[in-house]
């Protein structure tokens, strides 16, 4: 992704902060003299600042903030009311629009420790993005708070300008949040549709609020349908925490390209017992392409054991849950390993290159932001050993 050893001859290095929202040469830290006059800003609910306008052609190569209320409470909700909206000059709406802690990785607004290839939430309060965010005309970037808490927020975009920094091989960036509280046993949930090619799917940054969770949630397989694809998909994965590079049941890990930063139990209940849950998936060494068309879903499925002696359990079970894949095991004792349509409160925020800008829909946050925990009270972290 990086050579550190090329030296972008005709380029040109900018940074976008408070002081220097335009990025112009020579004019950081204005205020105070130079001094640190004015790294920050406190946004009174409602308020929308720009944190960056350039023109192009240039692309963003590094995005940086952090934010808390000025009163200390920066709960779940309040993270995610934080929206980010980027938009470029060839198009007259935002082409990401995402709550702001999602598209660093900090999904359900649980600020968790990690650090990927592209993203990082570092030691829980710094907020990073290393994904390229090319433009040709010009770029803005906005922040809203939405909540209903003064937020003190920091942040800064670094850029490169000029020549060799866009080319007709090189896309523009795209965001979308996405949720569904509760899913539709039986239906897919949709991560990713709408966008027009040639393309290349990113990846994902997601989550699980795990509605049953005394059973298994994540055999669904996810499902990316290009170009022509109708009825099935060209990519077809084997389960959840396969697609996540990970195997049999999930806890907290981070990796380059995979991970889950985020795997919460309930205090008290078994660590299998997931109520929460985040991930992300990024397709650098595996890119994922198209033409035309991009489609990209995931199954809710679940699972669920029972042994011998448990035959009224399982006909209880049965009762209540439907069958997945035709139909429940055929199978006149137990054991047995059933596999069924699960519904939970899925989301992700999904990342995609087009080759044109294109206006996405707007981040409805106040659907991102239902059903959240007040606090980390009361969970604790899958570590598996």
């Amino acid at each position: 992704m990086i050579d550190p050893s090329r030296l972008h001859r005709g380029a040109l290095t900018r940074a976008a902060t408070f002081e220097n929202p335009t990025a112009a040469p020579g004019g950081g830290g204005r205020a105070g003299a130079g001094r640190k006059g004015a790294p920050s800003r406190v946004l009174a609910p409602g308020e929308r600042v720009r944190l960056a306008e350039v023109e192009g052609p240039g692309r963003v190569t590094h995005l940086w903030a952090t934010f808390a209320a000025t009163d200390g409470a920066t709960s779940p909700a309040v993270a995610r009311s934080q929206l980010l909206e980027v938009s470029y000059a060839e198009v007259d709406a935002p082409s990401i629009s995402v709550p702001a802690p999602d598209l660093f990785g900090a999904v359900h607004g649980i600020r968790t420790p990690y650090a990927s290839a592209l993203t990082a939430v570092n030691e829980g309060r710094g907020y990073t993005s290393r994904m390229p965010m090319p433009f040709a005309g010009g770029i803005a970037i906005d922040w809203e708070n939405r909540s209903r808490s003064p937020v003190t927020l920091y942040y800064q975009v670094d850029l490169l300008l000029g020549a060799g920094t866009h080319d007709a091989e090189t896309g523009f960036l795209h965001a979308t949040f996405r949720r569904e509280n509760p899913t539709a046993p039986g239906t897919d949930f949709t991560i990713t549709d709408g966008l027009e090619g040639p393309g290349r799917f990113l990846g994902m940054t997601g989550g699980v609020r795990v509605l049953e969770p005394e059973r298994w949630w994540g055999e669904g397989e996810v499902k990316i349908y290009v170009d022509g694809d109708t009825d099935l998909p060209t990519v077809c994965g084997t389960g959840t925490e396969d697609y996540l590079d990970s195997a049999w049941g999930l806890g907290t890990f981070a990796a380059p390209e995979t991970g889950a930063p985020a795997v919460f139990a309930a205090e008290g209940e078994p660590e299998h017992h997931h109520r929460l849950v985040s991930f992300y998936r990024w397709h650098l060494s595996d890119p994922v392409v198209f033409d035309e068309r991009l489609r990209v879903t995931i199954q809710q499925i679940g699972a669920s054991s029972f042994g011998v002696g448990q035959e009224a359990e399982w006909e209880a079970f049965r009762a209540a849950h439907q069958p997945a894949a035709g139909g429940w095991p055929a199978v006149d004792r137990l054991p047995v390993f059933a596999l069924y349509e699960r519904s939970d409160d899925w989301c992700a925020t999904a990342f995609t290159y087009c080759a044109r800008p294109q206006v996405v829909a707007p981040c409805a946050l106040a659907v991102a932001i239902a059903d959240l925990p007040e606090t980390r009270r009361g969970l604790r972290l899958v570590l598996r050993r």
